[in-house]
This record gives structure tokens, C-alpha cells and sequence, in this order.
């Protein structure tokens, strides 16, 4: 226990130090010439035009959003199909001794040599990767749930709004403008 604690504090220690230094060099060794336009507030380099408020169309957020969320998804497609594959590998019942010990081994994070009698049998390999692929329907089915309800909702429409605005712009009766009658000038006395 001691011992972990002090590589954990030593860890701490080398931490602070590659903070620090690069700090106190550059507070020593950088040239001090200021100047009231280096002084100045600094925002963004560019004038601002317009106002700051500018709305920005909430369906770029939302693709956005769903781009990672499908694509994080789908990278985890790549541990599954190689946990599966080595299953479906076990799976095969004309497979020698020694290459049943080594994909086991890989499966089961050990070197072949500490296996013994940890081998995958064929009929646990069939099982295992029939939960895999069970798994991975499950997994898929809700990624598609999602991606429907998405899909319904609208949200993976780009026309959406200029044709609601157009149907609305149809449904609202443009009355002409009011019409000034014409008086007949009164007569002067």
C-alpha cells in the first residue's frame, strides 16, 4: 500500500513540475514590452458587424448532435466483431488443441501457456456467440428506434420550415389595403 502511494505521489510531483517550469521560464525569459494597444482589451481581432444576437437554425445543432451520437455508435461495432469473430472461430469443432488454447487465450486475456483447463469448448462458443449476436441486434434495434423516431419527427428534413412557411403564407388571405373614400371638399364662407 505504501508503495502505491508513493508512486502516486511521485506521479503528483513530476505532474506539478512539468506545469510549473515551462511557467517560471517563460515568466523569466519573455520580453516585457508593453504598450497600451498590447494593454488593450483583447476579444476576437475582428469588429463586430451587426448584433450579437443572431439566431442560428437549430437544426444545424441537431444534426450535429446526431452525427455523433450515430457515428460513437457505430464505433462500437469494432470490439464486438472481434470478441465475436474469435467466438465463432471456437465455434468450429475440426479446430486443433493448440489453436483452441491460443484464441482462447485471446478471448479470455491470458497467455495460452497459463490456460489449462480454460479452454472454450465448441458448445460454449456457440453460446457465446449466439448472446453476441444477440446483443448486437439489440444494440442495432435501438439504434434504429432512435434514427425512426428521428426520422419522424422531422428533424432530418431541411425543406421543413420553408415549406411550412409557404403553406402558411398560402393560408393567410392577404386583405388589400383600406380604400379612402373621397370627400367632397367643404365650401368655404
Amino acid at each position: 500500500m505504501t508503495d502505491l502511494v508513493g508512486h502516486f505521489l511521485l506521479f503528483a510531483i513530476v505532474a506539478i513540475l512539468f506545469l510549473i517550469i515551462p511557467l517560471i521560464l517563460g515568466r523569466f525569459l519573455r520580453p516585457k514590452l508593453p504598450t497600451p494597444e498590447k494593454d488593450a482589451i483583447y476579444e476576437c481581432g475582428e469588429p463586430t458587424i451587426g448584433t450579437s444576437y443572431v439566431q442560428f437554425d437549430l437544426r444545424f445543432y441537431v444534426v450535429a448532435l446526431l452525427f455523433i451520437i450515430f457515428d460513437v455508435e457505430v464505433a462500437f461495432f469494432f470490439p464486438w466483431s472481434t470478441v465475436y469473430g474469435g467466438a465463432m472461430q471456437l465455434a468450429d469443432t475440426r479446430l486443433s488443441d493448440e489453436a483452441r488454447a491460443e484464441i482462447s487465450g485471446k478471448l479470455l486475456n491470458t497467455p495460452p501457456a497459463e490456460i489449462g483447463a480454460d479452454i472454450i469448448s465448441s458448445d460454449s462458443a456457440v453460446l457465446l456467440g449466439m448472446t453476441g449476436l444477440f446483443d448486437i441486434l439489440v444494440f442495432f434495434g435501438v439504434l434504429l428506434v432512435g434514427f425512426a423516431y428521428v426520422w419522424k419527427r422531422g428533424d432530418l428534413d431541411w425543406v421543413r420550415a420553408v415549406a411550412s412557411k409557404a403553406q402558411q403564407a398560402r393560408a393567410i388571405p392577404h386583405s388589400p389595403p383600406p380604400v379612402e373614400q373621397k370627400r367632397d371638399p367643404e365650401p368655404v364662407a
